[in-house]
């Protein structure tokens, strides 16, 4: 890593982010690996964080900060806060970005188009936004994800072998930063069954099996497809490469309800936000567990350059 400071996005300020973000600070603060709190001051210092070491913005007035409340204002903050982290990252201040939880209702009400940070960092980092991907860590499992938040239908229409094919690459490469050199990658069927020879269809037939095929002609060791349900009881792999948003996410939500890191793949960044959401029926109110942002962070400390 280029530096041993880690950003830490406080994400929503109306909803738990602050408080799960300073809670984690104060967790590391003395350690090897140093974290930069990056929103509005005076929003960190309402939740103790006065002292820690702050990247501040200033994104959010005093009158857009109501805890509990989901508000444009904030949402805004929200994506103010992550652009600043992106830039400390290109200036070398910090070598990687933790975020803590966002609204994308309150960021879509401030007329940002937002459906995850994942395309937020595709256009911050000028990548292409089919090229950047979500993968969950927790528990001892890796999913990375070939489509994430949109209908099953839309997501069935764009899912093609160049996709999943560049998702794998991504995905590869994201387990190999995470310090496993030659990951083993397996491949979840679009179908039941992955379609069982055509008898549910011939989704796979015609999109995952030459994907695979492709991969492995470009060194990735990879399996599949196989259904998710099947694959996932053996256990046999580094890694995942789920279809659809549930197909990854119901399983590591069942595993870790609140524990997962949410790693955006495919990007130079190296940014991972929280498995779970802002919690704004509980902001303010000191309820917060940032064991979510503790694991995320640590994940991310042990994160090579390439």
């Amino acid at each position: 890593m280029a530096a041993r400071r880690i950003a830490i996005c406080i994400g929503d300020p109306n909803g738990i982010g602050p408080e799960i973000a300073v809670k984690a600070a104060k967790h590391f603060a003395g350690g090897p690996v140093e974290p930069v709190l990056v929103g509005d001051e005076f929003v960190i210092e309402e939740y103790g964080g006065k002292g820690l070491t702050v990247a501040p913005v200033k994104a959010l007035d005093a009158a857009g900060f109501q805890p509990g409340k989901i508000d444009a204002r904030a949402g805004a903050a929200t994506v103010a806060y992550v652009r600043e982290a992106v830039r400390l990252v290109n200036a070398g201040d910090v070598a990687a970005i933790v975020a803590c939880p966002q609204s994308e209702t309150a960021i879509n009400s401030a007329g940002i188009p937002f459906s995850g940070y994942a395309g937020l960092l595709a256009q911050l980092t000028e990548t292409p936004e089919d090229k950047v991907f979500l993968m969950l860590v927790a528990a001892g499992l890796r999913i990375a994800h070939v489509t994430l938040h949109e209908s099953v239908q839309s997501a069935l229409g764009r899912i093609t072998t160049e996709r999943v094919v560049a998702a794998g690459l991504a995905t590869a490469k994201a387990v190999q930063r995470l310090g496993i050199a030659n990951p083993k990658l397996g491949v979840f069927g679009i179908n039941p069954h992955a379609g069982e020879n055509g008898l549910f269809g011939d989704d796979d037939d015609r999109i995952t099996q030459p994907a695979v095929a492709r991969l492995k002609e470009l060194g990735v060791d990879v399996t599949g497809p196989v259904g998710a349900d099947v694959m996932l009881s053996q256990r046999k792999h580094d890694v995942y490469l789920a279809m659809f948003h549930d197909q990854g996410h119901i399983p590591m939500k069942l595993l870790s309800p609140l524990r997962s890191s949410a790693l955006s793949i495919g990007t130079p960044v190296v940014f991972s936000s929280v498995g779970h959401g802002s919690a704004h029926d509980i902001a303010g109110k000191n309820l917060a567990d940032p064991a979510s942002v503790i694991e995320t962070f640590t994940l991310l400390s042990g994160v090579t350059a390439h």
